[in-house]
């Protein structure tokens, strides 16, 4: 009989190390996804696309209650990962119906509407993938997710490409990413997740921890439907799952104004000028996310200097980030635009400034949002941004249809200065709870 190997955390710097080489295959596989459109299509086949993630988007987020999350920063164990599981396909069985209505009353062309329900499926076979990362996050294995994006964007992008060419059309291309998000779902998600709950139940062994201070069940890959246990968990994740959908509206409220406003051409444009925005991004999401268990950790045990460190570390990398970022915009704009996507493109440099000076303020308020979460500030944060939505969409409303994609851009520095002034007040709210309390003593949620 086979003997279980313990379970082995990595450390902080090979979880960002395998966190960002992760993130840059994926992010550069969806970068080049836009790029394939644009070269083999038009800025109309790039709105059409970036329409069915606008649309698809804040629903999605929505459903997923931000569970990943709470999953990883869920130190005290009060949740077995089946109920994780059990609440997201409940969810996200509701997501696709809501997404059809909305389509449907939206009034879009056939062929749109067909792009944005194929794009929502593949959204949820990855809201279901996120899950199982979670479970991988928790025990500090990004390895295991980077492999699982390492594998899934380089084919992602193919599959696109493929169903572009032999289609003529986004449709075909959306139906080659929902074949591939399932296959690596079924093939690599799911066996390494079972493998990690195998780990986990070594870990409880070598340890010799009773069955009643860590139930079996925990360890269990199929999802739990406990009706008591399921409410408290919506009830946690509530305004969280809010808060997902106001920051993707945030991002995607300048892209209804400008289909509505000046149609699927701009909207292209736009999008593909904006997703460069990814690149420090990359950075960003693999430091957040490699750091959020430790945060979590530091904050429950009361440890306010080293929660305050790592912290602080993080955002000066977000601003870095964004300074060399706007440097390289106004210096060889011209040059990357053109290269990277056609002459039409490389006439907005001015416009691609802008959104850099965004995503240097978005990279700071992403890393703030990060230690909000650490510190299970979780409802605080639905009204924090319901204001950063209300502030984009009315300066969208005033500015896109004078100032068109300039104003777009213009809407989202806003928000996203609005969002890390905010934040801030928060983390220092946080801060001075746990300097109050004893060390001793875990601090209340908020």
């Amino acid at each position: 009989m086979a003997v279980m190997q313990p379970l082995k955390s990595l450390t902080l710097r090979q979880n960002f190390s395998w966190t960002f080489v992760g993130n840059i295959i994926y992010a550069a596989s969806q970068w080049g996804m836009l790029v394939v459109l644009a070269k083999l299509g038009s800025p109309e086949m790039v709105g059409q696309f970036t329409l069915g993630l606008a649309v698809t988007a804040p629903i999605i987020l929505f459903s997923n209650l931000q569970l990943r999350q709470i999953q990883t920063t869920d130190v005290s164990q009060q949740y077995l990962f089946g109920d994780y599981l059990g609440l997201r396909l409940i969810c996200v069985g509701l997501s696709l119906p809501l997404i059809l209505i909305i389509t449907i009353n939206a009034g879009y062309r056939w062929e749109t509407s067909l792009v944005i329900l194929v794009i929502g499926l593949s959204k949820v076979i990855e809201s279901i993938s996120d899950i199982f990362h979670g479970l991988f996050q928790y025990h500090e294995r990004m390895d295991r997710i980077a492999i699982s994006l390492m594998i899934k964007g380089p084919l992602s992008l193919l599959m696109l490409g493929i169903g572009i060419y032999l289609s003529g059309t986004v449709l075909g291309g959306a139906i080659g990413l929902a074949i591939i998000w399932t296959v690596v779902l079924i093939f690599y998600d799911i066996p390494s997740g079972a493998a990690i709950l195998r780990a986990a139940t070594a870990n409880i062994e070598a340890e010799e921890i009773s069955q009643q201070q860590s139930p079996i069940h925990n360890r269990h890959l199929l999802p739990r439907f406990n009706f008591s246990k399921l409410r408290s968990l919506v009830g946690l994740s509530l305004p969280l799952g809010f808060v997902m959908m106001l920051i993707s509206l945030n991002a995607n409220i300048p892209r209804y104004f400008i289909e509505h406003h000046l149609g699927e051409r701009e909207l292209g444009i736009f999008s593909a000028l904006s997703y460069l925005m990814v690149a420090g991004g990359i950075v960003v999401s693999a430091l957040g996310q490699s750091a959020s268990p430790r945060l979590a950790k530091y904050y429950a045990a009361g440890n306010s200097k080293d929660f305050q460190q790592l912290l602080l570390k993080t955002v000066l990398i977000g601003a870095l980030l964004g300074g060399i970022s706007v440097l390289m915009a106004a210096i060889a704009g011209k040059e990357i635009l053109t290269i990277l996507y056609r002459p039409e493109y490389a006439q907005q440099v001015y416009l691609f400034v802008l959104l850099m000076v965004a995503a240097g303020i978005g990279y700071i308020a992403s890393f703030l949002g990060y230690g909000m979460t650490a510190a299970q500030y979780f409802r605080v944060q639905m009204p924090l941004f319901t204001l950063v939505t209300g502030i984009s969409a009315l300066v969208c409303f005033w500015l896109v249809p004078s100032q068109g994609l300039i104003g777009a851009a213009i809407a989202l520095i806003v928000g996203a200065t609005v969002q890390a002034i905010f934040s801030l007040g928060v983390i220092y709210h946080a801060l001075h709870k746990i300097a109050r309390s004893s060390l001793t003593d875990r601090p209340n949620r908020n």
